[in-house]
């Protein structure tokens, strides 16, 4: 019986690693295809945990009536606590990366937030919103309403992947938590049926809504705060929380590239795992522009599927937009942050003479990032 002591300690600890193991970004765990296991091991927690406890405490008692050797209760489930207590609330993805506890908006008039930092901008029906990376980009998610109804507002650092979706999952609203990562990408847990959420594209990928469910994803733009306001003026921007300003970056390294951290850091080069592309897909097709011959071009008219698109760097060399082209035989090109087409000049915002050109969701994100989640995308 007293075997059963170290025996329980042991699978406590191993089982308790594994609940993080395959969901967090650690050595080796987001390359291999885990989210079964993972999913498994997250819904059969608490039987498992009984189990193990009830083995442990079997052990306990017989080791306790050993008298020489009753020294190694308390240590072992020190030990076992300490490990069970860094894993479950340091280690879990929504306590290392909380969510903010107030959503504050503010007009430019009173922002704070500086001009040249990048936002993931959104405008619908007239209403404009900024959300700067720097918070974005350690909540995972934030929520908030436009237009009247609720938006998700959602960053992946390890992805560099930017998404606004409507959380709403068969007509009714739906609130989700940051429960980790699958091939370094963010995922969320909703709370009524506890499927899993895709952050890249919004998909259930396992749970009671696995392949039957999808977020309504929002056009949205990665963009400068200073264009943004350029082209919307009375956008609201949020501001910081106050009880998270420790935790937003100060410096620009992963905005402007500069990081080489192992997991958030850029490859300057072309085409290798951190370089930066823009992704569009579009009738079922997916394609992948690199970063570099985007900002030596300025300009790319292109066909993706059956869609011709225009995509666009503004003079920033940071701030990018995407839209519909009227017909293939459109074309465009940039002048002063104008997009010049055959009937005159588009604003960044697709403004123009003609009327509005159609935006197309363009996904600045890492190549090793777009090819996971479209592995059918070509490269411009």
């Amino acid at each position: 019986m007293r075997r059963l002591f170290p025996i329980g300690l042991v699978l406590l600890i191993l089982f308790e690693a594994a609940t993080v193991f395959f969901i967090m970004p650690l050595p080796g765990s987001q390359r291999i295809r885990s989210l079964g296991a993972a999913y498994l091991i997250y819904q059969w927690r608490w039987p498992v945990r009984i189990t193990v406890g009830l083995v442990l405490a079997a052990g306990t008692a017989a080791v306790w009536r050993a008298r020489q050797s009753r020294w190694q209760v308390p240590a072992g489930l020190l030990v076992a606590g300490a490990v069970a207590w860094v894993i479950n609330f340091r280690m879990a993805a929504d306590q290392m990366f909380r969510q903010p506890s107030q959503v504050s908006l503010a007009p430019s008039g009173r922002n704070k937030v500086a001009g040249d930092r990048l936002v993931v901008g959104i405008e619908v029906e007239g209403q404009a919103r900024a959300y700067p990376l720097q918070f974005i980009g350690y909540h995972h998610q934030v929520r908030d309403t436009i237009a009247g109804r609720p938006i998700l507002v959602s960053y992946c650092t390890v992805c560099r992947t930017g998404r606004v979706f409507r959380p709403e999952v068969g007509g009714r609203t739906e609130t989700f938590r940051l429960v980790g990562m699958d091939h370094f990408n963010a995922m969320f847990e909703d709370r009524t049926t506890g499927s899993w959420w895709r952050q890249a594209n919004g998909e259930a990928i396992i749970g009671p809504l696995k392949g039957t469910a999808a977020l309504t994803e929002l056009p949205s733009h990665q963009v400068t705060l200073a264009v943004w306001l350029s082209l919307y003026p009375q956008s609201l921007v949020m501001q910081a929380d106050p009880a998270f300003t420790n935790d937003y970056a100060k410096d620009y390294a992963f905005e402007n590239g500069t990081s080489r951290s192992a997991l958030t850091g850029t490859d300057p080069r072309s085409w290798q795992d951190k370089s930066w592309v823009v992704g569009i897909a579009a009738d079922g097709k997916a394609r992948a522009y690199d970063w570099n011959r985007l900002g030596l071009e300025g300009v790319i008219n292109d066909v993706v599927g059956r869609t011709p698109i225009v995509l666009a760097v503004a003079s920033d060399g940071a701030s990018f937009f995407a839209f519909v082209r009227p017909d293939t035989g459109t074309r465009f090109s940039l002048l002063a942050d104008s997009l010049r087409g055959p009937n005159g000049a588009y604003a960044m915002n697709g403004r123009g003479p003609a009327g509005q050109l159609v935006p197309i969701n363009a996904s600045q994100e890492f190549w090793h990032s777009w090819r996971t989640f479209h592995p059918e995308t070509d490269r411009y």
